[in-house]
Order: C-alpha cells, then sequence, then structure tokens
C-alpha cells in the first residue's frame, strides 16, 4: 500500500469531491497524492478552510511516516481547489465522489444536481455505506454513469474501496471508475450484484451483532472482546481472510465446529437494547466522551495516532510481501 505521490507527468484528470468531511478530506488527500487535480465542494467557506488545514494535517502524518515526501506536501496541496459553487467545482470533471453524510434525500438531491450540471462524461459515484445506486438514480438521465464507491477510513491508509454498479450502470462506467482508482493508489472490488451494506459491512456488523451479544449476555465486557479480537483473529484476517484461513484449516475439521457453533450464534434482526439506550442517553462514543470507553482529548489523540501508525506498518508489510 504505498501512497506516495505520483512522480509521472501525465495529467490523469480531474476528481471532484462533493463533501468536504472526515471522509471527502481523505478521498481528495489520496487523489491529489497521486497527481489528479480535485476539486473540493462544500456548503460554506468555513467548512473548507477546516477541510484543507485537516488534509495539510494528515500530509505531515504521512510524511512523519515515510509515507508520502514531506517537500511535496506544498505541491499536493495545490492541486486541490476548494470552492462553494458546485457549478464551478464540476467544471472539467472526469469524476465525481460525493462524500455527503448518510441520508438518502440529501444524495438524490445532490445526484440531480450532478445530472444537470456536470459534463456529460463525467462518472458519478456515491462514497455510501447505506444505499444502493439504483436507490440514488431517480429521475436521473445519467443512470449508466452512476454506481457506488465505498471508501473506507481513513481513505489514504486502507487501501480497499468497493465498486457497486447498479443495474443500469455501464461496463465502461465500472471500468473508467476503477481505472481512475488504480491510478490513485486504490485496490477496488466491484460486487457482481447489488448488495445492502455491499461486502465489508455485512462482514463487520455481523461481527458486532455478536460482540454485543456476548457483553449484554455477560459472557465478557467490552474490553475482553476487543482483545481478544485484536490479539487473535483480528491479526490473521490482516493477512488472510475467512475463506483462505478455514481452507488451509481443512472444511471437515470447520463443518464440525459449524454444526456445534452455529445453532448458538446470535440471529436477531432486533437493534441491540444496550446501543439504543446508549444512544438515548448521550453515550456516543468519542463524540461525546464516552461509549464503551471513556475519551478525553489525549486518549483520542493518542489511540488515533497509534492506530494511523499501526495501519501504515501493516501496508508497508503488504509492500513488501506482494513486491518480493
Amino acid at each position: 500500500m504505498n501512497v506516495k505521490a505520483s512522480k509521472h507527468s501525465e495529467t490523469v484528470g480531474i476528481v471532484t469531491v462533493v463533501g468536504a468531511g472526515l471522509m471527502g478530506q481523505g478521498i481528495a488527500l489520496q487523489f491529489a497524492l497521486h497527481g489528479f487535480k480535485v476539486h473540493l465542494h462544500d456548503t460554506s467557506t468555513e467548512i473548507l478552510d477546516k477541510s484543507i488545514v485537516a488534509i495539510s494535517d494528515n500530509l505531515r502524518l504521512l510524511s512523519g511516516m515515510d509515507m508520502a515526501d514531506g517537500s511535496d506536501i506544498p505541491a499536493i496541496l495545490d492541486r486541490i481547489t476548494a470552492d462553494v459553487s458546485l457549478e464551478k467545482s464540476l467544471n472539467g470533471s472526469d469524476l465525481v465522489i460525493e462524500a455527503v453524510y448518510e441520508d438518502l434525500d440529501l444524495k438524490r438531491s445532490i445526484f440531480a444536481d450532478l445530472d444537470e450540471l456536470a459534463p456529460v462524461h463525467t462518472i458519478f459515484a456515491s462514497n455510501t455505506s447505506s444505499f444502493m445506486a439504483s436507490q440514488l438514480v431517480t429521475n436521473l438521465t445519467a443512470r449508466d454513469r452512476v454506481l457506488v464507491a465505498n471508501w473506507w477510513n481513513p481513505p489514504y491508509l486502507l487501501p480497499l474501496v468497493e465498486v457497486v454498479p447498479g443495474p443500469d450502470t455501464s461496463q465502461n462506467s465500472t471500468d473508467i471508475l476503477c481505472k481512475l482508482l488504480k491510478q490513485a493508489g486504490k485496490f477496488p472490488v466491484v460486487l457482481q450484484k447489488e448488495s445492502l451494506g455491499f461486502i465489508g459491512n455485512r462482514l463487520q456488523f455481523a461481527l458486532l451483532r455478536e460482540a454485543i451479544s456476548l457483553v449484554e449476555s455477560g459472557v465478557a465486557t467490552a474490553e475482553d472482546v476487543d482483545r481478544v479480537v485484536t490479539s487473535s483473529f483480528g491479526r490473521r484476517l490482516a493477512v488472510a481472510g475467512p475463506f483462505e484461513v478455514f481452507d488451509i484449516a481443512g472444511w471437515d475439521t470447520i463443518l464440525h465446529i459449524i454444526d456445534e457453533l452455529f445453532p448458538h450464534i446470535e440471529s436477531s434482526k432486533m437493534s441491540p437494547d444496550t446501543i439504543r439506550k446508549m444512544v438515548e442517553t448521550g453515550d456516543l462514543g468519542v463524540k461525546s466522551g464516552r461509549g464503551f470507553y471513556t475519551w478525553d482529548e489525549d486518549t483520542i489523540s493518542d489511540r488515533r495516532s497509534q492506530i494511523s501508525e499501526t495501519l501504515a506498518a501493516l501496508g508497508r508489510l503488504d509492500d513488501a510481501v506482494n513486491n518480493k
């Protein structure tokens, strides 16, 4: 996962990022890092100014981890133009990544504006973890150019982008998006058909449902569940997925475990009471200072740094293995 800035001189295109929040910032950074001109759009100059500061900070973070050249930072920032005008931000755009919060009506409104204002060749991709392309294209003329591109946070450290075409998406649009993502140093995985939650979130939330069940039933504390994941199979999953792991173990052995364990694994379709009560009482996690853990500015900063440094180390290890 080498994210250092591209050195080629070829013009690789203009990308517009709509929404300058946490994900939008990271997506803009990643494209600019790899030589793209980026038009970053949001509804206020205050939001955009804060986003540029955050992008600068994250570039310095990457430089400190030897994942970007510090001398390149001014040039990378120069590739990013921030503007509150959507029409100006779409000028000459080859790809639009919509990265606003998860509100279907808002996303549909943005895609209607894109349909009206963007160049006729522009690909429209939604960075959504909740919705499918078929839900976004109501009354659009550019239905063949709309699809989902689900990035993972932080976008400049995690290599995967889940690409999800809709029923009306052309193969050409999918191919162009994947080409641009690869030029930006990402690893696109194209789903064979639409599926709510795609691949990653279906797996992630299946794990979360079982983790919450273990805590609610008194089997373990939240801290112990986290420790088991990070100290055992979580490490293994960083280098081998579940099918590869169990291919190695042998499916005859695994089938015995499945027969014994599957009937006892949580399968409720209801939201967990524990989480609903936490939201009702305002225990939202980092943003409120308390969730399953207690957070202050120092612990938040320290933990984020630890996570970023570990992800960077895993990326360098992955590069070393793949380049052998």
